[in-house]
């Protein structure tokens, strides 16, 4: 009603002629063009009010008509601020997740925390499992069948990998992600398919199990497997290299931090209590980063495959931790721990259960994930032998 009062002003105006001085030359279309918020409800406005009365209604807004209508809208800066950081992540994640196998559950770990929710990862060994000992089911073969990719550990850790890869038909790429690993310690004749040949290249030997599998103990070589792991999912999901290289950045950041504590740790232990015997050969790669002796081992191979020693060697084991002066010996999380037993009881010293040592503990266990297991390990053996 107040735009057809106007309206009809100003066309009254016009017909007087442009030299008439009733009508304001520009004052009243302010007014005109104010928002809803601020026009005079039409009940207020005077039957015949001239055009300029209402003017003063809003005078006061109408100096800065932008600020007040701003103001009056809170909802628009609203949408202009910027969403969480997980959401900003979220956005820029594309595409289905990547089917992928991990072998066992430790470097199921590595795997998931490059990949996170980018990934379908199925692990093949679980927690608290033997991957030597390991029988796969037909789900696991479907998932071979299935994968993009598959990460194994290499170093005859898998040696029932080929024959399972080829029963599924699989065409995924399998990932070693300990080649080019520096200074892989040597199999001993006997463990794991013979000494070193020199005549073959890593890739080689790696598969035919003539290096010490057992890597990931020593963090530095587990910053390795998260590299490798790293460049294989950007390589095979391009689309999202640069959340996988995130998450590799902050993970090799907290595994660089996990190793400069095991260092620290350690140190605590005077050199000469520095001395291991556990159930089998698995901490080589361990005391050679962080200053151990390997006393012995009491199924003296690094797989656990092997039949239970002889009675004449449990008697020398007994002799040499006698003799090393140990107060404690480890029993490991993947075997069973009888024979341990017998060996501490004959030997006279403590039994310490349960490192983690080929495999992750259950869920919600102190060693659920890597970074854990080696927490766990090294307290469980600073602790024991500082008695």
């Amino acid at each position: 009603m107040r735009r057809l009062a106007l309206a009809l002003a100003l066309l009254a105006g016009t017909a007087l002629g442009a030299g008439c001085d009733l009508l304001a030359p520009a004052a009243p279309r302010p007014a005109v063009e104010t928002t809803a918020a601020q026009r005079v409800p039409p009940a207020t406005a005077p039957a015949g009010a001239k055009p300029q009365q209402p003017a003063p209604t809003t005078a006061a807004p109408s100096a800065q008509p932008a600020t007040p209508a701003a103001e009056a809208t809170p909802a628009a800066p609203a949408r202009a601020t910027p969403a969480p950081a997980a959401q900003r992540q979220a956005a820029t994640l594309s595409g289905p997740r990547l089917k992928v196998v991990a072998t066992f559950s430790i470097l199921g770990d590595l795997v998931r925390t490059v990949g996170g929710e980018r990934l379908d990862l199925r692990v093949l060994v679980g927690p608290e499992s033997d991957t030597h000992t390991f029988e796969p089911s037909p789900a696991d073969v479907a998932a071979l069948a299935e994968a993009t990719l598959v990460f194994e550990n290499g170093l005859g850790f898998e040696p029932w990998l080929d024959k399972l890869y080829a029963s599924a038909r699989s065409r995924a790429r399998r990932v070693i992600v300990t080649v080019g690993l520096p200074s892989p310690i040597p199999a001993t004749d006997g463990d794991h398919g013979g000494g070193d040949k020199p005549d073959r290249d890593q890739a080689e030997q790696s598969a035919h199990g003539e290096f010490d599998p057992h890597v990931w103990h020593d963090a530095q070589n587990a910053m390795h497997m998260v590299r490798a792991i790293r460049d294989a999912l950007a390589q095979a999901d391009p689309a999202n290299a640069a959340t996988y290289r995130a998450n590799a950045e902050r993970y090799l950041a907290e595994l660089e931090a996990l190793d400069a504590w095991i260092i620290q740790r350690v140190a605590t232990l005077p050199a000469a209590r520095r001395k291991l015997v556990t159930a089998h050969d698995t901490f080589a790669y361990f005391a050679r980063r962080y200053g151990f002796a390997i006393v012995g081992t009491a199924l003296g191979s690094f797989t656990t495959e092997t039949a239970d020693p002889s009675a004449a060697r449990i008697v020398e084991l007994v002799r040499e931790i006698r003799a090393a002066g140990v107060p404690a010996i480890f029993a490991e999380n993947v075997s069973n721990p009888r024979l341990m037993q017998r060996i501490a009881a004959e030997a006279g010293v403590a039994l310490v259960p349960d490192l983690y040592t080929d495999a992750l503990g259950k869920p919600n266990s102190p060693g659920d994930t890597y970074v854990k297991v080696i927490r766990s390990n090294v307290e469980k053996i600073v602790t024991a032998l500082s008695r």
